[in-house]
């Protein structure tokens, strides 16, 4: 019944990201046309800081409410689980306010001096209210992802998305913007509205939902060491999350100096960060909403069976997630390296597109799996090694990413390598501290029927890709997408599952 329900809530989950992933992706698209090249450099430029400062706030919290509400549900500790919600929440929100005052105060240096682009300014004070949202519907959501209550949170991240969309699309039109400026605080303020209706809307159902549950009478802790239990959790992943982030956002805001040391004028490379982060990495990496769905399911879901000391349960977990991320990725893989350049103009209707799509899949089946184990991580309650495997996958990324860059015959493909090199560097350092404690033996040739299975499929693509007349585009575009992915369920139906992978 555990699995039945692992595998309902997963696919639930998958659904509603999908959902949301596809509206994102129009948010993209939306973006794309109405910014350009270069106000997309700039909207991504803002989104690290925007990140960092989550990351500070409530670092870790949905994975340390998920885990706790877990283990609450399935003792039926209903009063602990609901004082944890309180105490957490009056916390995050003092907590997260002080955070948002002094970002508040502190724009224009994150502007002028960070950034180094004064358009920022506006854009990173109207992020502020969206800071506090956020923090609390986080918690909200571990609570409803730890009790299984998964289609709650599903739905109103589909609602949300759909309303960025809507608010965007109006302010840009009503009030005829036309500066990248004014766009780019309009596509934050489309955010910010977004994540407070999403946090209303959680509230409600938190209410109605813990309204519903049965009461029975247990000794209850005092709220000070329920909040202690919560960051006990938290804190090492915050301290993660925010490490991490700060070295991307580093990462992110050097970029266009490196591009500017190889040869690039400034707008040049903006249009090139936003060309290959903005559009290509959102074409690429959009099956990881599979992989994100799975690993929030697998964080409780692990932590229940570690809690029960089902060791078999556990190994046969993981090997299961890997697997699914392995054969994900090499669809991925197959997919944009057989039609490259009809994505790219599916999507952002862009012709330039083609050789950064192939490139950057290449990274697609490893990094897929660094996410995967990262999340298996948490499940089984080592935060600790999660922070210091993060820091060090991190440095090497900024390292690296800082020298290829500036390369004039790489410029940012180095981004590409980058993603690539330390996604095995983190699979590696995940997969050691795994094995410590659980017996986890990867098949050899399972992995070559996996890349057969690929091969197959992709020669498939080559061949329709020449039979179907370009002028069914759509049809024609659909379908090929469509039989790229078949592979990666057929891969998982016929080949073996148990003991290995």
């Amino acid at each position: 019944m555990v699995k039945d329900r692992f595998y309902r809530d997963s696919f639930t989950l998958t659904l509603s990201n999908l959902t949301t992933g596809v509206l994102g992706f129009m948010f993209s698209i939306i973006l794309s046309r109405e910014l350009g090249p270069e106000g997309m450099g700039l909207y991504g430029l803002i989104m690290p800081i925007y990140n960092l400062f989550i990351c500070l706030i409530c670092g870790g919290i949905i994975v340390a409410i998920s885990k706790i509400s877990a283990i609450y549900k399935d003792n039926n500790d209903i009063g602990n689980l609901k004082n944890t919600i309180k105490a957490t929440m009056k916390f995050d929100f003092l907590w997260s306010f002080i955070i948002v005052l002094l970002v508040f105060i502190f724009a224009p240096f994150l502007g002028e001096k960070i950034i180094k682009d004064t358009r920022t300014i506006y854009a990173i004070r109207i992020t502020c209210p969206a800071m506090i949202f956020i923090a609390l519907s986080n918690i909200l959501k571990g609570y409803f992802y730890g009790t299984s209550s998964i289609k709650i949170p599903a739905f109103i991240d589909i609602l949300e998305k759909f309303i960025r969309i809507i608010i965007i699309l109006f302010i840009v039109n009503y009030f005829k913007l036309s500066t990248i400026t004014q766009t780019v605080s309009a596509a934050y303020v489309a955010l910010c509205f977004g994540e407070f209706i999403s946090l209303a809307l959680l509230y409600i159902y938190y209410k109605r939902s813990t309204r519903k549950l049965s009461y029975v009478p247990k000794k209850t802790e005092g709220r000070a060491q329920l909040l202690f239990d919560v960051l006990v959790i938290s804190l090492p992943l915050c301290l993660n999350g925010f490490i991490s982030t700060a070295l991307g956002a580093l990462s992110t805001l050097i970029l266009p100096r490196r591009l500017m040391s190889s040869g690039f004028q400034y707008s040049e490379a903006l249009s090139t960060i936003g060309k290959f982060t903005g559009m290509t990495l959102n074409i690429v990496f959009f099956p990881m909403i599979v992989i994100s769905s799975i690993v929030t399911v697998l964080i409780p879901d692990l932590s229940q069976s570690v809690n029960r000391k089902d060791t078999y349960f556990v190994e046969n977990r993981i090997l299961e997630v890997l697997r699914i991320s392995f054969i994900l990725g090499l669809a991925t893989v197959i997919l944009c390296i057989s039609i490259p350049e009809y994505l790219g103009k599916m999507f952002f209707k862009r012709d330039d597109l083609t050789t950064y799509i192939k490139f950057a899949s290449l990274s697609a089946p490893i990094l897929y799996c660094s996410s995967t184990t990262y999340g298996i991580l948490n499940g089984l309650g080592k935060q600790n090694t999660v922070l210091r495997n993060s820091l060090v996958t991190s440095l090497f990324e900024l390292v690296s990413l800082y020298i290829l860059t500036g390369i004039k015959s790489i410029n940012i493909f180095g981004y590409g390598i980058t993603m690539m090199m330390s996604s095995i560097v983190s699979i590696i350092l995940n997969l050691k501290e795994i094995k410590k404690y659980y017996s986890i033996n990867i098949s050899i040739i399972n992995i070559f029927i996996y890349i057969l299975i690929s091969l197959l499929f992709y020669f498939n693509l080559i061949i329709l890709k020449t039979r179907i007349p370009d002028s069914l585009s759509q049809i024609k575009n659909l379908l090929l997408i469509l039989v790229g992915f078949s592979s990666f369920f057929l891969s998982i139906i016929f080949t073996p599952r148990k003991h290995s992978t």
